[in-house]
């Protein structure tokens, strides 16, 4: 193939446009509002898994990760039931399941848990993907099951000779957190790839992110899940912390992280901050990578072969 012609195949792209199309269709009909937020800000996500493109001007731009911010500023504004369907960017994401630059379906309801998410993303995949039935693990219980590890009481020292066992390569001493998230990639999903449609939820506290802090059962536990299908991370969801404080705590922890790993500090998003001071309501939220969920409704082995121009081709 000539390295100017599209990566996709024409009816690739016809069906692109028809999931598009489909998944406006499916929020029109439950009166969520579609909305447009800037992809360039002058503040960028703190997370120390992210990193960003930056846009040269007067002052610093970034390339947007996710519109998560910018979205729920409108929600503290009054806005309501919001969707968002367009281009994402992350800095060094290539690969198979991976494109530095990606479409994202973002979307937030009001006075919904992330349970009440579970069963709107579930119908939303269930209408492009073949999907009759789906399960949901909490995330220990799926560690218990397929590794025997209790992810709450397990040392970091037992990590790091538990991914050896496995036969996971490693060159240096991790964190907790990244031992765990290297069982997950490398022996949860691929054990998970049969299982069909799978939410996995209840994660650990340090986990958290952006979502609330609750508790099940005797632990305290991040209220949020993640959804795959075929193994394939497709969406990451939040009961949605409100409270400025308690994400201004988070924000400075990533900072720290960042430091400790050398990476650029990032500025927390005051605007963010305000909204948040100034009342944001009730809500979870979730963000789904639309080029994988049509990647696995074509079959396709990579999101490249459902991309009109891949990174290299861009």
């Amino acid at each position: 193939m000539s390295d100017w012609q599209s990566n996709a195949r024409v009816d690739d792209l016809h069906a692109r446009a028809q999931l598009l199309a489909s998944i406006r269709a499916f929020f029109s009909e439950r009166d969520v509002l579609e909305v447009d937020t800037p992809l360039l800000s002058r503040y960028g996500v703190t997370d120390p898994n992210i990193e960003l493109f930056t846009v040269s001007s007067d002052s610093p731009r970034y390339l947007q990760s996710s519109p998560e911010y910018a979205m729920k500023r409108l929600l503290a504004s009054g806005l309501g039931d919001i969707y968002q369907l367009g281009k994402a960017f992350r800095w060094g994401e290539s690969g198979a399941w991976h494109n530095p630059e990606f479409t994202l379906l973002e979307w937030y309801r009001k006075d919904f848990s992330h349970f009440d998410l579970i069963r709107e993303v579930a119908q939303l995949i269930k209408a492009v993907l073949p999907v009759s039935a789906w399960q949901v693990w909490s995330y220990a219980a799926l560690f218990s099951e397929i590794l025997d590890v209790d992810v709450f009481d397990v040392s970091t020292e037992a990590l790091r000779k538990k991914v050896e066992s496995e036969g996971i390569s490693i060159d240096a001493l991790l964190s907790r957190l990244d031992y765990l998230d290297l069982l997950m990639t490398h022996r949860i999903e691929p054990a998970i790839a049969g299982w069909g449609l799978v939410f996995v939820t209840d994660f650990l506290p340090e986990q958290s992110a952006l979502a609330r802090i609750t508790t099940r059962g005797a632990r305290t536990v991040a209220a949020r899940f993640e959804a795959y299908y075929g193994g394939v991370e497709l969406a990451n969801g939040y009961w949605e912390e409100t409270q400025a404080e308690i994400l201004a705590g988070r924000f400075a922890d990533d900072n720290e992280k960042r430091q400790s790993r050398g990476q650029q500090p990032m500025t927390p998003d005051v605007r963010l901050l305000e909204a948040l001071k100034a009342g944001i309501p009730n809500c979870a939220g979730v963000a789904l990578g639309v080029d994988r969920l049509l990647m696995l409704s074509l079959g396709r082995a990579s999101i490249a072969e459902v991309l009109p121009f891949a990174w290299d081709g861009a």
